[in-house]
């Protein structure tokens, strides 16, 4: 499947409504998704995609981060976000 940038950006955006992420942060941040992508060996799969938009939210804001993650990881109760927290606040990396 072709890379469509504008996923990325629409996905992003929903995650960081009312967040201080500025639109061309988030533009950046699929641009630099595309690149990751257009050099890769191999094609990304949806799986890399969302990861890596993960490790770039986590540097930028962790709620937009746990929006995010939220529906990429598929969260199904408070203790999925209560888990993915407390990963943030020990500043490690979350599990994917």
């Amino acid at each position: 499947m072709p890379f469509d940038g504008r996923k990325i950006v629409a996905g992003v955006s929903a995650a960081c409504k009312g967040r201080p992420v500025s639109e061309a942060a988030i533009v950046a941040l699929a641009a630099d998704i595309e690149e990751l992508a257009r050099s890769a060996r191999t094609e990304l799969t949806t799986e890399d995609v969302g990861r890596a938009v993960l490790e770039r939210l986590q540097q930028q804001d962790h709620v937009a981060y746990l929006r995010f993650a939220s529906v990429y990881k598929g969260f199904a109760n408070a203790e999925d976000f209560a888990r993915e927290l407390r990963l943030l606040e020990r500043g490690g990396r979350a599990a994917v």
